[in-house]
């Protein structure tokens, strides 16, 4: 079977060009769906989740459509839920417009707004803004959505989950004239399906199987270590991988066993919501190019992560239910990649843990180890049910 390349999906030869330039030549499986009605002009509903490659499912076609914005009057946009995604997506489609000549934009709360309406006063072409710093300036008639060709909607189930639906709608219902609407979510019911009835025109719906995070799909290991070695087994993990993201249950935490990895000579960051927006910012763009190896993590920032390469999820401190395991094992073994999650269990963790893996249907040994162990150098060489507990 031939394999489907971005040049058969219908995209210009430029973009295809400035695609391979990035060593981008093969499509997945959402984007070999969605770009070829997405350039057709259709309304695209996609059904996907993170990491499944949506942000060029709809980027490319709104890049290839759009034309040249006037001042304080877009030709495009993308509402996502967070600053984080506003910045990421802006990070991966603004390489690729440029090659057109087009500029975007990243617009949302915690950054100045007067850098936001200063970029929009010199001509911003297609802006990716989360909904609250968008209706500010609408309101302050800094921008105006009359002229919009084209609006994506990504990650609606989460902008539905996060109380945003009301912020969407208001922004939907003052655009102008005829456009084009993208909408990706992972459910396409609910509060989703009502935003599509409203406000897409016979959209052409794509579905892309999401692959849950199961065992069969990546590997685990159940760690028993002891409190005054586990920053070292952690330490000696990370650097034995790529990336790494570490998860702790607080903020306080996660700036603790960051202070001790540095100490240990990793280089790692902590992102959480009480750090300036400038500093998550930061920390996740130091991650994602690879200037430090681990991001240490709390579940509520952690949403806003949405990195590939990621082959190593710690759990530093043990989730608090099944469902928040397998949230946070997701981070690693996206985009088809295999990965490796690790729980790291102190002794009076031991009973809590056991249960956990009863609820995931795991039948996993908890191995003790320390920190000298060579095992940790390379965990998915050794097969965890040949352990004694």
């Amino acid at each position: 079977m031939t394999t489907t390349q971005f040049s058969d999906l219908g995209i210009n030869q430029d973009l295809v060009d400035a695609l391979a330039e990035r060593g981008i030549t093969n499509p997945f499986e959402i984007q070999t769906l969605a770009i070829p009605d997405g350039i057709a002009g259709r309304d695209v509903c996609g059904k996907a989740k993170t990491g499944s490659g949506k942000t060029l499912a709809f980027g490319i076609p709104m890049i290839q459509r759009l034309s040249k914005a006037k001042p304080h009057r877009p030709t495009g946009l993308a509402l996502v839920p967070t600053r984080e995604l506003a910045v990421q997506v802006c990070k991966e489609l603004a390489p690729l417009a440029a090659t057109r000549g087009l500029v975007f934009e990243a617009i949302y709360g915690g950054s100045p707004i007067e850098k936001q309406i200063a970029a929009l006063k010199r001509g911003v072409d297609f802006v990716v803004a989360t909904p609250g710093r968008m209706i500010d300036l609408i309101q302050q008639e800094e921008l105006s959505v009359a002229d919009l060709e084209g609006v994506v909607l990504d990650e609606a189930d989460r902008m539905a989950d996060m109380g945003f639906m009301p912020q969407v709608e208001w922004i939907l219902r003052r655009t102008e004239k005829k456009h084009q609407t993208l909408l990706f979510s992972a459910t396409l019911d609910g509060m989703v399906g009502a935003l599509i009835s409203r406000y897409q025109t016979d959209p052409v719906t794509h579905e892309v199987e999401s692959r849950e995070v199961t065992v069969a799909e990546m590997e685990h290991r159940f760690l028993a270590v002891h409190e005054m070695d586990r920053v070292r087994v952690a330490a000696r993990i990370v650097e034995a991988s790529n990336k790494t993201i570490i998860f702790s249950r607080t903020k306080w935490g996660a700036d603790k066993i960051t202070g001790k990895l540095i100490d240990e000579g990793v280089t790692a960051s902590a992102i959480h919501g009480d750090l300036r927006q400038s500093q998550r910012e930061k920390a996740l763009s130091d991650f994602q190019d690879g200037r430090i190896k681990c991001l240490v993590a709390t579940d509520v920032a952690a949403r806003g992560i949405h990195v590939d390469d990621v082959d190593v999820v710690i759990h530093y401190d043990p989730p608090s239910d099944a469902k928040t395991y397998v949230h946070r094992s997701g981070r690693t073994a996206r985009a088809g990649e295999s990965g490796v999650v690790v729980s790291l269990v102190l002794w009076d963790e031991e009973l809590e843990i056991r249960k956990l893996l009863r609820r995931l249907g795991m039948k996993l040994p908890i191995v003790e180890v320390y920190s000298n162990d060579a095992r940790l150098d390379d965990l998915m060489a050794w097969d965890p049910a040949d352990e004694a507990a």
